[in-house]
């Protein structure tokens, strides 16, 4: 049965309310009772943030639109003028969905979940196929069963399904809940070879994800990382090829670590690195090395292989007070830029490979790509752009780091995932130089330019009215693409509470409408003291807890 949000009330008789769990085990009942919400959504756009350049004062010119992209997904093109097309809302399962012994995790909860989500009218949900649980009893050894019944759950309700092929770690960074490494025999692989893994200048290793400076080499019991990958997805395809298209309606490809494309600049893990910190470059494993030594010999500039820069300071520094990063900082100089070609453009070879893999293992099965780029938006506002820097994006005052990501997952027909949606500029703390709206407003612009579809996540757990509407609104704006999607982070007993609950709802109703008919919130719920954003407690009432049905 399909049902249309056509109000905020009940879409399941109260009769028909029965007792079930949350996903994380705690009985009670979710009524889906005709309650007035007290808060309600409005997108507001800013008419001097709409008439502002996308990125500091440089004008970029719209490119074609590329027929690929419109043959894969002429169902939702972001370039349509119509303000009232429908943005499908998704939203992601928990971490743990999968357990360590490979079996789905709560399925009565899980099955209760899928069916509250159903009447919200959600288009579907997301969830990680970890690596590390899937391939985890040796090479070529996959167990794909725990997913199997998701997928067959998700079947019965009527939704769609978003897989991430999650090929790193699950732990050590904001938000992970749980503990999921990479297989044992790649980690007995790593112990073996400390290389394998990113190295910064100190020589601290970091395991989450294998370094792109061995993406070639046949160090995994005879395979490359590539070919490794490859195997995974292939061997997801043939497994679920009968879903793929109709209920496993889109692959999200993991390029790194949270499977960003990114390198790992700022792991928290064991305090290493704490919001708003620049952050450090990750190039010091012997592959990546032997990489920036033959680059800086192709130049005949020796001495600029011999490693990363030396006066970029460390990870919770800010950039003012390094000579790289400052305003006029080695970032502007010869070799700066030499260097930041180099380190970026080696991630943009990394995306290039595993996205061009994908493409051609998933091409006619009716499922389409996307990949996710990190929203990295402290430092923005500065001209060095700091902390892009260290994570691959050359993205500074002069320059535009996102567009030539655009247009190489334009190239594989991928759609351009990316965080922050949710964040005000207002929100966020004046020493960190902030600004997530100033950086989607460029990551809008470059996917318009580049022809490629936009989709959208909120970056941190966020239940209130405000960052609903800050997600509409910028759906609404003009300026750039339009989302294809959007994907709320998480499934997780507080959402079906109260008013959390209520304004999901809501919600999922105005973006079904094109985001343009939700109306003003009158207060917003507490959010979060998370590093990327510092939402302050307004002072709202507790509301009551609602059981999850």
């Amino acid at each position: 049965m399909t049902i249309t949000l056509r109000s905020s009330t009940s879409f399941i008789s109260l009769k028909e309310t029965r007792n079930l769990k949350t996903p994380d085990g705690f009985p009670g009942t979710v009524c889906f009772a005709q309650i007035k919400p007290s808060c309600r959504l409005q997108a507001k756009i800013n008419s001097k943030q709409e008439a502002q350049l996308s990125h500091d004062d440089i004008l970029v010119t719209e490119g074609r639109k590329s027929q690929t992209w419109e043959k894969l997904h002429a169902v939702s093109s972001p370039h349509s003028s119509n303000a009232g097309s429908r943005v499908p809302v998704f939203v992601m399962l928990p971490l743990d969905t999968v357990t360590i012994g490979g079996n789905l995790n709560k399925a009565k909860a899980m099955n209760a979940s899928l069916m509250a989500l159903r009447s919200a009218g959600v288009e579907g949900v997301m969830v990680d196929a970890w690596w590390g649980l899937v391939e985890k009893d040796g090479p070529f050894k996959y167990n794909w069963e725990g997913y199997a019944e998701l997928v067959q759950m998700v079947q019965k309700h009527g939704l769609k399904l978003q897989v991430v092929m999650s090929f790193h770690q699950c732990g050590g960074n904001v938000g992970d809940s749980c503990s999921i490494p990479l297989p044992p025999w790649v980690l007995e692989e790593m112990s073996k070879n400390h290389d394998l893994v990113y190295t910064d200048k100190s020589g601290r290793r970091n395991p989450e994800y294998i370094s792109l400076g061995c993406d070639s080499l046949p160090l995994l019991s005879g395979r490359t990382p590539i070919q490794v990958y490859s195997d995974y997805m292939r061997s997801f395809r043939d497994r679920f090829k009968d879903y793929l298209g109709e209920v496993i309606t889109e692959i999200q490809v993991g390029l790194g670590p949270c499977g960003e494309l990114r390198y790992p600049a700022y792991p928290e893990s064991n305090g290493t690195w704490k919001f708003p910190g620049i952050g450090e470059f990750q190039c010091y494993d012997k592959y990546m090395r032997a990489s920036l030594e033959a680059s800086a010999e192709a130049i005949g500039k020796a001495d600029w292989g011999r490693g990363g820069p030396h006066d970029s300071g460390q990870y919770n520094q800010y950039p003012e007070e390094t000579r790289f990063f400052r305003r006029d900082g080695t970032w502007n100089t010869e070799y700066g830029q030499f260097f930041l070609e180099w380190y970026s453009g080696k991630l943009l070879e990394h995306g290039d490979k595993i996205l061009a893999a994908a493409e051609g293992i998933y091409r006619g099965t009716g499922a389409k790509l996307s990949g996710k780029v990190a929203g990295i938006h402290w430092h923005y506002r500065t001209r060095s752009h700091a902390a892009e820097l260290t994570s691959g994006y050359y993205n500074t005052r002069h320059h535009d780091g996102y567009l030539p990501i655009a247009r190489m997952f334009s190239k594989y027909g991928v759609v351009f995932n990316f965080t922050c949606m949710e964040m005000r500029d207002g929100e966020q703390p004046e020493h960190a130089n902030c600004s997530p709206e100033g950086l989607v407003r460029q990551v809008k612009m470059a996917t318009r330019t580049a022809s490629t579809g936009l989709a959208g996540e909120n970056a941190l757990e966020r239940y209130d009215a405000g960052a609903y509407s800050q997600v509409m609104a910028t759906n609404r704006s003009e300026s750039g693409n339009r989302l294809t999607a959007f994907t709320y982070l998480r499934m997780n007993k507080r959402l079906f509470e109260g008013n959390n609950w209520l304004h999901l709802v809501e919600f999922v109703k105005s973006m079904s409408e094109g985001g343009r008919d939700g109306k003003l919130s009158e207060c917003d719920s507490c959010g979060t003291d998370l590093y990327i954003g510092f939402i302050k407690d307004k002072g709202v009432q507790k509301t009551k807890k609602a059981a999850l049905v």
